[in-house]
């Protein structure tokens, strides 16, 4: 795989990332032992977070040995400074290195979150001294808020902004990453493939593969699955009139039913926690059932809360049937507890 520099944040990265999220789905030595074969494929980027179980863990043990041959990524959800220096503490020590290459704020998604990192006792200071002492080499952020996204990159502060992109939200391009691109940060793509609900990893890649620019970190749980994305950047080809087509049609099928977490459905008037909800059409592809039962319960919680008013609905840009989606997914939830012996 070729290598390029991830914008202004001094890293030399692979073209295409390895996402740590599917790691909580394996044991310790089994994760830490796909770490490594990555390493051997070519993969010199890693991304994880503190918020991804034991991910760190086993990343950690599976770069001992390799950690100079790589750029290593990780991510906080702390706002406060106190939470922050915890965090990156235990974050060093899981991942077993004396530093981070890109150390991110996770999902700077809400309203005032910038403005609370940035504060005297916020996050940003402390990070910005970590930064100086060497623990960590670039500090960017990730969001699922195109106008908190654009609010972070315009502050000038960050080095990178990781944001979904694929062929579907393809959107995000001119919403987000042009912006940042023009300030010459790094620009990483998470949920190339849609968080698992787009299953031609071809097409996804190959998308992704005429925007050189962008990084994707493609979540992956597989020796097999790291080989196919390898061979597609070591065996690529543009995009034909047949991909374009297919691609067309994918589109046209999940219009209907993909949630692009814009979160303009938001505020509901009676609580209920709606992109929290959508994120369980990918979570059930990407976390064990334990993770998912403890981060989806408190949303799922919610639906019952729904009066079906159809606010949400009207204000949605994709014309989503947001109350239907909730129960639907509901009830899925439920049963997916039930399958796993969790209810």
């Amino acid at each position: 795989m070729q290598q390029r520099r991830l914008g202004n944040t001094g890293l030399t990265v692979t073209e295409v990332g390895f996402g740590g999220i599917p790691l909580t789905r394996l044991g310790l030595e089994e994760g830490a032992e796909l770490v490594r074969q990555a390493v051997g494929l070519g993969f010199r980027y890693f991304d994880t977070a503190n918020l991804y179980g034991d991910s760190e863990v086993k990343m950690g043990l599976g770069l001992m040995g390799l950690r100079e041959q790589v750029a290593l990524a990780t991510k906080t959800r702390a706002r406060d400074g106190d939470t922050a220096a915890r965090h990156l503490e235990k974050s060093l020590q899981d991942l077993r290195t004396d530093w981070i290459d890109l150390y991110q704020l996770h999902n700077l998604s809400e309203a005032g979150g910038l403005e609370r990192v940035l504060a005297p006792d916020g996050a940003w200071p402390m990070l910005e001294r970590a930064r100086e002492q060497g623990m960590i080499r670039a500090l960017g952020f990730s969001s699922h808020n195109p106008d908190q996204a654009r609010a972070a990159i315009n502050s000038g502060l960050f080095a990178s902004v990781q944001f979904a992109f694929n062929f579907v939200e393809h959107d995000s391009y001119q919403r987000v990453f042009s912006a940042g691109l023009a300030r010459g940060m790094g620009l990483i793509a998470m949920k190339p493939l849609g968080g698992g609900l787009l299953q031609r990893a071809d097409l996804c890649f190959r998308f992704l593969q005429a925007h050189p620019e962008v990084v994707p970190i493609p979540g992956i749980q597989s020796l097999a699955e790291a080989q196919e994305i390898r061979d597609l950047y070591e065996n690529r080809r543009p995009l034909s009139q047949q991909d374009q087509q297919d691609m067309r049609a994918i589109r046209a099928e999940l219009g209907e039913r993909f949630c692009h977490r814009c979160e303009y459905c938001l505020p509901c008037e009676q609580g209920v926690a709606i992109p929290n909800v959508m994120l369980f059409q990918t979570q059930q592809r990407r976390f064990s059932p334990e993770m998912i039962k403890n981060i989806s319960s408190r949303a799922m919680a919610t639906v019952e809360n729904c009066i079906e008013c159809g606010q949400c609905a009207e204000r949605c840009p994709y014309d989503l049937p947001i109350p239907q989606m909730m129960r639907e997914l509901y009830q899925q939830y439920e049963q997916f507890l039930a399958q796993h012996g969790l209810s």
